[in-house]
Formats: structure tokens, sequence, C-alpha cells
């Protein structure tokens, strides 16, 4: 008994299994990466958290709790969890109208958030939904991401021309940013540039280096040494001394309502994201990652923050990456970077309350930039016109609707195009391949031979209730096509991998139909559970043996020899 328990607390807590098996020459790599991280996260964190609308601090926390609990329970070794730029934008948009702009009520609804969110994930790993993941496609993300992006940024560029923002979705963002810039402050322009300027140059020169932090500490030592405050330039203030307390998030019914459908898509996007992160770096470093557990990792890091006045947190691709190219080996690296962050809310957040705010902007403006993948989207309209045309629909959608809405709608048009092609299945004609007993398309291998006589079908989808009829005219138009010369009909099933009960009913009718008309049918190939209704539905009295032993060539030649011997 005593063993079992320690399986499952070393798969349902992994640090159980992997810390008394800690490396000495790990230590090194992972103090340098967790520094470095911290140092890394400290300006972005902050950032974040003034996009969700929050005091740029609640970032810190969210870095801090969140690392620290997501090291416990996380198979990865290297992904990094944090507040992001897309979750940052959605919880900042659907508390402004949730809260009335109450700052303390926007507060507790953040917490409500997380903590909803850590709900989430932990009932989607006792019900075993780590797939997910899967409904959310890649050409939806690549449009999403982008969406996201010049959302962001049209929050972000009032801040950099020292103006008032403003503006339901982008493009009334982008018109009132214009209606204002006869107002720019051009001192706030002129600082901001030169600090974005700074960070491209970094990211040429210094690759994977905390230039965003040096950027930090320069900004507030000019600011300090300065007048530039009395010329408009804004600083984020106070920044409480300390470590986070702990926080009971407000639990009303109510407020539960106004934010679960915000969950949900914050739980959607996050899992999605996180998982991304976490299998690109197992790809890289030789290992892989359990997404079940995941949900895990990022339900209790989550339910953590919920009482430690921060928000959602998940997976993100740029700290990982920092992390992963500063040497960490193990979840120490996160842990690390807590110590490090904790270290400065005790000691230097006196230093931080002269940080200009237009720093923060130009820091998200510069990070959602890479969002944006020109080339991917060149590449996916090249791969697929129609699944470029979703991505489009998902960058639109953001731009017009904002990001639940925008995300929803290509989702759903995803779904209707997946329905719309497996409702009008290809059913073509095989023909069989010169020298050898393998049949294959004739569309694409017109030189394949064919016999007026017979005709070998293929259903390359599943037969379903809602395209069941379209594959009954579908084959009765082949038959109608070859006139009155059919005598046997092979249908291969090998590309249908289910057959539901209407599906099934129909290709029973169909055996009868034939019956009728004096045409042969024989069913090769179908895989098992197709074989197990066709059977149950008494298919094999009127076709015949459904055997998986029996090819398109056995059937063919099954059909000749049984001609043969009745016309003797």
């Amino acid at each position: 008994m005593s063993k079992l328990w320690s399986e499952r607390l070393n798969t349902y807590l992994p640090i159980s299994s992997w810390l008394p098996q800690y490396k000495a020459d790990f230590f090194k790599w992972d103090i340098i990466a967790g520094i470095t991280l911290g140092a890394f996260v400290l300006p972005e964190s902050m950032a974040y958290a003034t996009l969700a609308g929050l005091p740029p601090y609640f970032g810190i926390y969210c870095c801090l709790t969140g690392c620290l609990v997501f090291a416990l329970f996380t198979s990865s070794k290297q992904l990094v969890v944090g507040p992001t730029s897309a979750l940052s934008l959605m919880i900042g948009a659907s508390l402004a109208v949730l809260s009335d702009g109450n700052a303390t009520k926007w507060a507790s609804l953040a917490g409500l958030t997380a903590l909803l969110v850590g709900c989430i994930c932990l009932l989607a790993f006792f019900l075993k939904l780590s797939s997910l993941v899967h409904y959310i496609s890649e050409s939806i993300l690549l449009g999403f991401k982008a969406g996201a992006a010049l959302t962001i940024i049209s929050t972000q560029l009032p801040k950099l021309f020292g103006v008032e923002g403003g503006g339901r979705n982008f493009f009334l963002k982008i018109s009132t940013l214009i209606n204002h810039l006869p107002n720019a402050n051009w001192t706030v322009f002129l600082f901001g540039m030169i600090a974005l300027l700074i960070l491209i140059a970094g990211d040429l020169i210094l690759p994977g280096k905390p230039i965003s932090l040096l950027l930090v500490i320069a900004s507030i030592l000019v600011i300090s040494n300065s007048h530039l405050v009395e010329r408009g330039l804004q600083i984020t203030g106070e920044i409480p001394k300390g470590l986070p307390s702990f926080s009971k998030p407000s639990l009303g019914l109510k407020e539960i309502d106004g934010v679960l459908d915000l969950a949900i898509a914050c739980f959607l996007m996050g899992y999605i994201e996180t998982i991304s992160a976490a299998k690109t770096f197992a790809a890289k470093n030789n290992y892989t990652v359990d997404p079940r557990q995941e949900l895990i990792s990022m339900g209790a890091a989550n339910i953590a923050t919920a009482f430690t006045s921060a928000y959602v947190v998940s997976g993100g691709l740029s700290q990982t990456t920092v992390n992963d190219k500063s040497g960490a080996k193990s979840p120490m690296s996160l842990i690390f970077c807590s110590l490090t962050l904790a270290a400065i809310l005790l000691y230097l957040t006196g230093f931080l309350k002269n940080l200009p705010e237009v720093i923060l902007g130009v820091i998200v403006l510069h990070a959602v930039s890479s969002l944006i993948k020109i080339k991917e989207m060149r590449k996916l309209y090249t791969l697929s016109k129609l699944e470029f045309g979703i991505a489009m629909t998902a960058l639109f959608g953001v731009l017009f609707f904002g990001i639940l809405k925008g995300v929803l709608v290509a989702a759903i048009l995803a779904l209707v195009l997946l329905i719309r092609r497996t409702a009008h299945p290809v059913v073509s004609r095989l023909g069989k391949i010169k020298g050898t007993s393998l049949y294959s398309d004739i569309s694409r291998h017109p030189d394949n031979m064919i016999t007026d006589q017979i005709l070998v079908l293929r259903v390359e989808s599943s037969i379903l209730y809602f395209n069941a009829e379209y594959v009954h005219e579908r084959i009765i138009a082949w038959i109608r096509d070859a006139g009155n010369n059919a005598e046997l009909l092979v249908l291969d099933l090998s590309a249908s991998p289910y057959l539901d009960v209407e599906g099934s009913k129909m290709l029973v009718n169909l055996s009868r139909q034939l019956l009728s008309q004096k045409v042969t049918l024989r069913v090769v190939e179908a895989l098992s559970k197709v074989r197990d209704i066709l059977r149950v539905q008494g298919m094999e009295a009127i076709v015949g043996k459904i055997s998986r032993k029996v090819s398109i060539d056995d059937a063919i030649q099954e059909f000749r020899s049984e001609t043969k011997n009745d016309s003797n």
C-alpha cells in the first residue's frame, strides 16, 4: 500500500520524484537561470499587469507565487508561468465592464477569475479533458495572436504619445488616438522611442539577455536625477514593500456568474499556451511532458495566485525561452526566480517607484510585436487558403469584437467548415495499379486499370447521420454512370474510422437496393468497430462475410471465380 501511495505521490507531485535525485551539478545552472529569469520577468510582469488594468506589482505577485507553486507540480523542466499579454488583455477588457471602474472590485474579480481558472483546470484533470487543447487549431491561434497583438498595441500607443486612449475595439482605439495626436506629449514620445530602439537593438546584439531590466534601471535613474516628471512623464508610484498577503477573493454567486465566461476563455487560451511552450522545450531537451499533469500544475498555480493579490497565470514562451537559454536544468530555477522576486519586494520597492509608465508600455509593445508572424501567415496561405481564411477570421474577429468573441467566432467557423467538409466526403473510384494487386484513386492516377462491370469505391470519411445520405447519393451516382454494366460493387471502408447507427442503416438499405438491381456488393478493409456494427445490423446475411482478411483484389477474384462457375 505504501508503495502505491508513493507512486501516486510521484505522479501527481513530481517534485517528490526529481528532488531526491537532484544533481549537485544542476544547482549552479538553476540558480543562474532563476536569477536571470527573475530579472527578465520583473519588468515584463509589471507591464502585463497594467495591461490587465491592475497595479504593476500584481504582475510580480503572479510570478512569485505562480512559479513557486508551479514548480511543485509541473512535469516540465524549463516551463515558466506568469501573466501573459493575451490573458492580461482579456482580463483588462472584461473587468473594465464588470467592475464599473472600481479599483477594489477590479482586483477582487481578477483574483476570483484566477480561482475559477484553477478550479476548471482541476475539474478538467479529473474528467480527463486534456485533449481540449486540440479543439483550437494552430491556424486559429496564428490569427488570434496577431489580432491580440494589434489590439494590445492599440491600447499601449496612447502611453507612448502621452495622450488618453479609448474605444471598444481596435479601430475605435486607433481613431481615438489619431484624434488626440495634436495633444501628444513629444517628451514622452521621444523618451519612449529611445527605450523601444534600445530593446530592439538589445535583441539583435544581446539576444536572450534581460535588456528590459537594464532599461528599467536606466529609466529610473534618469527620472530620479532629472525634472522629466514635470514635463509629463507619469511614474508608477509607490509599490507595497514586502511579500504579498493572503486574501480571499470575492466568492458571491453574482460575481462568479459574471466572470465564469472569462475564466473558461482564460483556461482554454492559457492551457494552450502552456502545453505549446512545454512541448516545444521538452522536444528541444529530449524529454516528454504529461499534458494532463499540467492541468494540475496550472490549476494549483492559479489557485495560489488567487489568494495572493494576483491574477491568472499560464505558461509563456518568452519566459521559458529565457529560462532555457540561461541553462535551467529543473523546476528548481522557478523556485530561485521566486526567491529573487521576493528579495526585490522586500528591499528594492523604493527604487521602483520612479519607473516611468511609458517604459512599461514600451516593454509591452516590444513583447507583443513578435506575436505577428507574417512569414507563417504567408506559408499558411500557400498551404491552405481555407485555413488562412480561418486565421484571418480570428484576426479580424479579435479586432472587431474583442478577444473573447473573436476567438469564439473563429472556433465556430472552423467547426462549421469541418462539419461541412465531413458532410460532403469524397467517394472516390479506385483502379488497379499496373503490375500489382493494389488499388488507388483513378482521378489522381488515370493510368490505373478499371473494368466497366466492376466498381471499386472508397468512402474517405466516417459515415455519420449527417453525411450518410450524401454518401448514398454518391455511390448511386457512380453506379448510374456505369449504366447497366455494373455487376460488382466493392466498397472499401479502410478510410472510414467510424460508422454510427444511421450510417450502418444506410449501408444495409444500400445492400438491399443493389440486391434488387442484381448488383453484388462486397465490403472490404473495414475496421473492427465498423465490422461489429454492420454484423449486428445483419448486413452479412445480405452481402456475405465481412472479413478483415479480404482485400479488394481478393473480393474481385472471388467474384470472377463465382461468375465463371455459374456460367459453367
